[in-house]
C-alpha cells in the first residue's frame, strides 16, 4: 500500500474542495466532446470491419480511411489522416511543414520559439534534412513583455514576407508562457489573413485536443497536427499522429509521409486500428482526467508556496501543468516521486540525460504503458534555470492524485 501522511491528505482534501467548480466545468466540456466524437463514429458507420487492418502496401484500407474521416469531423476540417505511419507528433508536424513549404518560402513562428524538437526540424541544430537546408527561411515573432503573442509584431512580419507559412504552437513547450486558447489562435489567424492572405497557417495542437469545445480547424487553421500518444489517443493508441485540414495540404503532407504519388494510399495499418478507434472514442474522458490531475497538482503546490502555471482556478487550454521549483534537487525529487507512483517502472529512478533534439539534459519521469505517452501521468523538465517541471497526463484522476501526493512526500522527506 502506498502510504501518504495524514497532514498531506488534509492538504489534498482542502485542495479538492477549492477546485470543485473547476472540476465541474471540465466534466461539462468532456460531455460535449464525447457527444461530438460519438456523432462522428455514427456518421461514418463504424463497424467490426473497420478494425481489421491491412498488410503489405495497405491498399484499400477501410479502417484507415474511416479513422481519417472521423478525425476530420472531430477537428472541424475538410480532410484528415491519422495512424501509426507517423512515429510521433513531431513527425506529423514535420510532414505538414514540408508539405506546405517550398524552397524560397519563409516559415514564421507566431509565438516565440517552438518546441525544442521542432527547432531541429527547422534547422537550428544543423541536423541534416532540415527546412533551412531545403532553402526555407525562418523567423520568430517574440512574445510581448507579458509572455503573450504580439499581434502587431506578427502583422508586421507577415506583411513584409512573401510566400510561406505561419506556425502557431498551442501549448507552451519548455517555456513559461500560457497555452493559447482556440479563441486566441483564431485572433492570430485573423491577423495573418489580414496581413498576408497568401500565407498558410499551421497549428501544432499537441496537448490541447479536447480541452475546449472547439479546435483550431474550426477557427480557420489550414492544417492542425498532433500526436496520438497525447490527448487524442486516449492512452490506448500504441503510437502515431494525425494531420487535419485543407485537403490539398493534407495530400501534400501525406506525400512527405510516404512518397509523391503514393501519399495516403499506401501504409499498412497492421493490427493497430482497434486501439486507435477505441483511443479516440475515450479521449475526451481521458483528457478530462488529465486536466483534473493538473488542477489538483496546482492547488496542492500553491498551498505549499510554489509558483504554478496555470493557477489552479485558471481557464486551461492544454493539459500541461508547470511548477517552478527554483532548485535542481527539489525538481529531481518531485520527478522521482512521480516515477515511484507509476504502474510501470516504479522501481526506476529517473536521471537527466541528453535526449535527441534538446539542447540540455532532460529529466523525464514516465512510468507509462506506452513509451513516452504524455496522456499518461508523466513529468519532465530541462535541467536549467528556473528548474521548472512540466507535468501532464493521468489516465485516471485517482492515480494522478496518488502520483502528485507521492511526489510531494518525496521532496518533503528527502
Amino acid at each position: 500500500m502506498i502510504r501518504i501522511s495524514q497532514k498531506l491528505l488534509d492538504i489534498a482534501a482542502a485542495a479538492e474542495e477549492s477546485v470543485k467548480d473547476v472540476f465541474r466545468r471540465i466534466d461539462e466540456v468532456s460531455l460535449f466532446n464525447t457527444q461530438k466524437v460519438l456523432a462522428a463514429f455514427q456518421k461514418h458507420r463504424v463497424d467490426e470491419s473497420c478494425f481489421q487492418g491491412s498488410t503489405g502496401y495497405g491498399y484499400s484500407d477501410k479502417g484507415r480511411a474511416c479513422l481519417g474521416a472521423i478525425f476530420a469531423d472531430i477537428f472541424g476540417c475538410e480532410d484528415a489522416v491519422a495512424g501509426t505511419a507517423f512515429v510521433s507528433g513531431t513527425h506529423a508536424i514535420t510532414c505538414g511543414l514540408f508539405g506546405a513549404l517550398r524552397p524560397g518560402d519563409k516559415l514564421i513562428s507566431a509565438a516565440g520559439p517552438p518546441y525544442d524538437t521542432l527547432l531541429t526540424v527547422i534547422g537550428k541544430s544543423g541536423a541534416p534534412g532540415s527546412l533551412m537546408q531545403y532553402g526555407v527561411d525562418y523567423e520568430e515573432v517574440p512574445l510581448d513583455s507579458g509572455l503573450r503573442p504580439d499581434p502587431e509584431a506578427l502583422a508586421e512580419v507577415c506583411a513584409k514576407s512573401g510566400s510561406g507559412a505561419v506556425l502557431i504552437q498551442r501549448s507552451r513547450g519548455y517555456s513559461l508562457r500560457n497555452a493559447l486558447s482556440v479563441g486566441e489562435i483564431g485572433e492570430l489567424i485573423k491577423v495573418v489573413r489580414d496581413s498576408n492572405p497568401g500565407l498558410k497557417i499551421l497549428v501544432d495542437n499537441c496537448y490541447g485536443e479536447f480541452v475546449e469545445r472547439c479546435e483550431p480547424g474550426e477557427v480557420g487553421a489550414d492544417l492542425v497536427m498532433g500526436s496520438l500518444i497525447k490527448n487524442p489517443g486516449g492512452s490506448l493508441a500504441p503510437m502515431g499522429g494525425y494531420i487535419a485540414g485543407n485537403k490539398a495540404l493534407v495530400d501534400a503532407a501525406c506525400c512527405r509521409l510516404t512518397a509523391p504519388g503514393l501519399g495516403r494510399e499506401c501504409g499498412a495499418s497492421l493490427n493497430s486500428l482497434r486501439s486507435l478507434f477505441q483511443g479516440v472514442f475515450i479521449a475526451p474522458h481521458v483528457t478530462a482526467q488529465a486536466l483534473k490531475t493538473a488542477v489538483f497538482c496546482a492547488a496542492v503546490m500553491e498551498s505549499l508556496g510554489y509558483k504554478t502555471q496555470p493557477r489552479s482556478g485558471d481557464e486551461r487550454y492544454d493539459i500541461t501543468q508547470t511548477i517552478t521549483f527554483g532548485s535542481e534537487l527539489i525538481l529531481r525529487r518531485f520527478c522521482e516521486g512521480i516515477q515511484a507512483a507509476s504502474p510501470v517502472d516504479s522501481y526506476v529512478r529517473p536521471e537527466p540525460w541528453d535526449m535527441p533534439g534538446y539542447d540540455c539534459p532532460v529529466i523525464m519521469a514516465a512510468g507509462t504503458f506506452i513509451q513516452g505517452s504524455s496522456i499518461e501521468l508523466s513529468c519532465d523538465a530541462p535541467m536549467r534555470e528556473p528548474y521548472a517541471a512540466y507535468l501532464q497526463g493521468g489516465i485516471t484522476y485517482e492515480s494522478g492524485k496518488i502520483g502528485i501526493l507521492t511526489a510531494v512526500e518525496r521532496f518533503c522527506s528527502g
